[in-house]
């Protein structure tokens, strides 16, 4: 019979030495609050409640729910494991207070999950995720995308390891890496709106084959957008993986201008 987390997109961790890595690369102490997702059968769970930390973890496949009530029947009890059988897509953040996040989450909602709680009302202080390797890449590289600069803009990612696809059950094909954001926040739009920053960017991006001038020349006037690069010294050939954090901001705030 198919493992159900199988079936759902999950690899579940088996060798605790990453477990406690993305445990310290999250920086969890006693008396922290640390929302876990995707417990699957409890390996990092273990590792967090370890610190001493209150865990609230989020598991929506009904079977693996039950098995963590048997396994951390003691912790439930006592209140320093919370769970919660649900999907985390349908989780509010706004009533934990200040938390961390840890998770080994399936791929394919990577971008999803990183998405809903950096932008969340309630942002976690930090994060530390098991993701793939090469998406885990993208976002801490110099050359730029949209990915990229959607976390970069909440805070600070760094890679805290790599892990092969040996340490997990059933192996994916291909390896991961702990992704670590840390120093979350909404500092970089204190004098920008994070609607129409995000709408430079997606602009920016629009047509790889294209200058970046002429990507956002079909949202904006050319005359404009060709000051703006003339005001923050880009050239007019430049591309839009090429531009770092800083640069999107002014021109943002730039062509933002009525």
């Amino acid at each position: 019979m198919r493992r159900k987390g199988a079936r759902l997109g999950q690899h579940f961790l088996t060798n605790p030495h990453y477990a406690r890595m993305l445990v310290e690369a999250a920086h969890v102490r006693a008396g922290d609050t640390v929302l876990e997702i995707g417990p699957g059968t409890g390996a990092l769970t273990k590792e967090l409640l370890a610190t001493g930390a209150t865990v609230i973890a989020i598991e929506k496949d009904e079977g693996l729910v039950a098995r963590l009530h048997e396994t951390f029947a003691d912790e439930l009890a006592n209140g320093k494991l919370i769970l919660v059988s649900q999907d985390v897509r349908d989780f509010d953040p706004s009533a934990l207070g200040a938390y961390s996040l840890a998770a080994n989450i399936p791929y394919y909602i990577t971008g999803e999950i990183m998405r809903q709680f950096l932008t969340a009302k309630n942002q976690p202080r930090t994060m530390a995720l098991l993701v793939q390797k090469e998406v885990a890449q993208r976002i801490v590289s110099t050359t730029e995308s949209i990915l990229s600069i959607s976390v970069k803009v909440y805070g600070v990612p760094s890679i805290a390891a790599k892990v092969s696809r040996g340490n997990f059950s059933p192996p994916p094909s291909v390896d991961s890496a702990i992704l670590v954001v840390r120093n979350i926040s909404r500092d970089f739009f204190a004098d920008l709106d994070e609607g129409l920053f995000f709408k430079v960017v997606r602009a920016g991006f629009s047509s790889k084959r294209k200058f970046l001038a002429n990507n956002l020349s079909t949202l904006f006037k050319k005359e404009k957008v060709l000051a703006a690069f003339a005001v923050n010294e880009l050239d007019e050939k430049i591309r839009a993986e090429q531009v770092q954090l800083e640069k999107w901001k002014k021109l943002a705030l730039f062509l933002g201008r009525a």
